[in-house]
């Protein structure tokens, strides 16, 4: 039966849009069903764990809740309708598969704005673990530019890369410094003018290096550069874009964390 399940799922979603996160969801069956309802325990133990850490300031806190409520609305308000469609008799098989579907779908967005909100607790609370070890910066970036190609086309982005012939070496870990590429990247994706040219540019100045990621927004600045890099601020107020206002924040935090 997929009732009981989808009962606990709804109550699931309840539960978080409450904000009790201290509920739990044991008992599960070993179906796509299960499996999201092991999604939502997962993020529920992630998300209960981040909303522990002590927000530095009322102000902070305030927006915090206004925005995370307003980023967990659209997904929680989507598995809830297929969850009460999923316990419909009439469905089909077909049917019946594309709700779990778009269910799993709902449940990964969850879980990746968790986790980045659980990325950037551990940086204002100074846990931030580093694996320091040589890291070929240009490939890297080449690497990151690569998983975005189809999209860059889709959008007409033009990317330019502007880079020294040698490697550049430096020491950095290597995790963290491809999810401040991989951010960068994905924020030029979201907020590119479409059919315009991104330049990458990497220059040796003495013992340091410079790297700039530079393109045209499609929108007008209309916030400042300290702005942009706070927590749950993103590049259209409306915030109609997928995302979870972190990713620049994150970047931030991991570049300054590796000096």
């Amino acid at each position: 039966s997929v009732v009981t399940p989808l009962n606990k799922l709804k109550l699931a979603t309840h539960n978080i849009q409450a904000g009790n996160f201290d509920f739990e969801m044991p008992n599960v069956p070993k179906n796509e069903i299960g499996d999201v309802c092991r999604d939502f325990e997962e993020m529920r133990v992630i998300l209960k764990q981040s909303s522990e850490d002590k927000i530095r300031s009322d102000m902070e806190e305030k927006e915090l809740i206004r925005n995370i409520s307003h980023d967990l609305k659209t997904p929680l308000t989507a598995i809830t309708t297929y969850v009460e469609l999923l316990k419909k008799e009439d469905i089909t098989e077909e049917e019946r598969r594309s709700y779990i579907d778009t269910l799993e779908k709902k449940s990964l967005r969850l879980k990746v704005l968790i986790e980045d909100l659980f990325e950037v607790s551990k940086a204002t609370s100074n846990n931030i673990v580093l694996h320091p070890m040589d890291v070929d910066v240009v490939n890297l970036m080449k690497q990151v530019s690569v998983e975005h190609t189809s999209q860059y086309e889709e959008l007409g982005l033009d990317l330019r890369f502007h880079v020294p012939e040698e490697k550049v070496v430096l020491q950095l870990d290597n995790q963290k410094t491809y999810r401040i590429f991989e951010n960068l990247f994905v924020n030029i994706q979201k907020y590119a003018m479409p059919n315009s040219r991104i330049y990458v540019d990497v220059s040796v100045e003495g013992d340091m290096v410079r790297i700039v990621l530079k393109n045209m927004s499609k929108n007008p600045i209309d916030f400042s550069a300290d702005e942009i890099t706070e927590r749950f601020v993103r590049g259209d107020a409306s915030r109609n874009t997928e995302g979870s206002g972190l990713g620049l924040a994150i970047a931030k935090s991991f570049t300054e964390e590796q000096k």
